[in-house]
């Protein structure tokens, strides 16, 4: 298994503004687009404080507006009234709500397949749990007017390509609309309670929970309605798609048998203590769980590789999409120990001991997370 410890160095960091005021263990894991990870100790918070979240860009970051007020949201395709919308109009006209919610790179875990995959090796450090204010989409959508022959939306924003040469939007993707209409989905102008930051998305954005956070574009220009699936930047052939069936590293890899990568899968990590830490003989060990669509039944600690689990308490979430926190109360003899954690969803999926489901891309790798301390 790889080492977190391996990344623990900022590259980069000292060259790129977007990283000022971030926590140091946010770590650069790629910086052709800029990518960053959070240390799950980092996440100790019920609430990912934003110096604490982590960052994902498939291109550059968005030049900052003079007037994020005069931001203009477009809605327009399969709808009866098309919309253009400022943000100012977008806070005066639609109920404003604020929910705790997960947002999760759909490459999490990455690093942990064998052979290695494509694609920046994230650890289990590629989400987080912010307060996010905004509106519901589908309020907007209502008053935009859909008509029957609405069944996908399109997303686009301002970010510029990496590339000057080939200046097509480094990522347009698009949701059903019936994810679009759900309650939870939110666009967003403020996080932890301020005004987003350039890096996540000033002046708005989307929140689609549960769900690939490559869903959730930042600096959200337009939506377009679609009668049926969106056909822009990746979203083919295989780009935030899996399998239907599980395939194996050496299969035979058709695009084609491939579908959208929606709902993540289960997933905990120990938050408290740290990887690597020194502890005493009986401490407190917290951590976070989550199941994109799904609840989180239970979560079980180990404390022996494996041999015998015990379940861990659960705090009950704030809100849909919220995480679910645990914690167990350890004792352990004098020396080295390796702490696990292994959470299981409302449908009974657990966590594997090691990643499962190889694909081309590394995507929903979830194994339980596994940390070492030690007692003195």
């Amino acid at each position: 298994m790889k080492d977190q410890n391996a990344k623990d160095v900022l590259s980069g960091r000292a060259r790129d503004p977007a990283l000022n005021g971030k926590d140091p263990r946010v770590f650069v894991i790629g910086e052709q687009p800029l990518v960053a990870e959070t240390r799950p100790d980092a996440l100790d918070d019920d609430t990912t404080p934003t110096d604490k979240f982590f960052i994902r860009n498939n291109g550059k970051i968005a030049p900052p507006t003079e007037d994020p007020e005069r931001w203009t949201l477009s809605i327009d395709g399969e709808v009866n009234n098309a919309l253009a919308l400022t943000l100012g109009e977008i806070r005066q006209k639609f109920a404003h709500v604020t929910q705790r919610m997960m947002l999760e790179c759909g490459g999490n875990g990455r690093a942990y397949f064998s052979p290695e995959t494509e694609g920046v090796q994230w650890h289990h450090g590629g989400a987080g749990c912010a307060e996010w204010t905004g509106v519901r989409l589908r309020d907007v959508l209502l008053a935009a007017g859909l008509k029957e022959t609405a069944r996908y939306t399109g997303h686009f924003g301002s970010d510029p390509a990496l590339d000057a040469q080939h200046p097509s939007p480094p990522i347009s993707r698009g949701i059903p609309i019936a994810k679009a209409m759900d309650e939870n989905t939110l666009l967003v102008f403020a996080m932890n309670g301020k005004d987003l930051l350039p890096v996540h998305g000033l002046p708005l954005r989307l929140v689609v929970p549960g769900w690939t956070g490559s869903v959730s574009h930042k600096w959200l220009t337009r939506i377009l309605i679609r009668k049926d699936r969106h056909d822009g930047t990746l979203m083919d052939p295989w780009h935030y798609r899996v399998p239907v069936r599980v395939m194996s590293y050496g299969d035979k890899f058709d695009p084609t048998k491939f579908v959208d990568l929606e709902s993540m899968p289960v997933r905990s990590i120990i938050t408290s203590p740290a990887d690597g830490a020194r502890v005493g003989a009986n401490f407190t060990l917290r951590g976070a769980a989550w199941a994109g669509d799904r609840s989180v039944r239970q979560v079980e600690i180990s404390t022996d590789k494996g041999a015998n689990w015990r379940k861990a308490a659960l705090s009950a979430p704030k809100n849909r999409y919220d995480w679910t926190r645990f914690t167990a109360q350890v004792t352990l003899r004098p020396g080295m120990h390796e702490l696990w954690s292994r959470a299981t969803d409302s449908e009974n999926n657990a966590q594997p001991e090691e990643a499962l489901g190889w694909n081309p891309q590394g995507y929903c790798a979830n194994p339980v997370h596994k940390i070492k301390v030690t007692v003195s």
